[in-house]
């Protein structure tokens, strides 16, 4: 059995339809939120790879690169905070985090 475009794009899909589901399903833990974008980035980061190789373009390759280097600093970032706002309210229930409004 041969993998075509068709189950890349099908993992790709089913990937991030998981990730919404994850994200409207648990509104309330910060970390859970930020693994379901991470997720729906990997979807998006899959159908590009496909593409890319289904049409023998390299560019699709590379802007996954770009992509994978903006995710690996927002999830540090998001995770810094997530830590501040842990010691500071002991508590990172996003219903609770109100102090970033302003």
């Amino acid at each position: 059995m041969t993998l075509t475009l068709g189950h890349f794009l099908s993992l790709g899909a089913m990937l991030f339809a998981l990730s919404v589901v994850g994200i409207f399903l648990n509104r309330k833990n910060l970390i859970v939120l930020m693994m379901a974008i991470e997720l729906m980035l990997l979807a998006v980061n899959t159908n590009f790879v496909a593409f890319s190789y289904y049409l023998g373009d390299l560019n699709g390759q590379i802007f996954v690169f770009f992509i994978l280097t903006v995710a690996a600093a927002e999830s540090a970032i998001g995770l810094a905070i997530l830590v501040l706002l842990f010691r500071n309210k002991a508590n990172i229930n996003v219903d609770e985090l109100d102090s970033l409004k302003g």
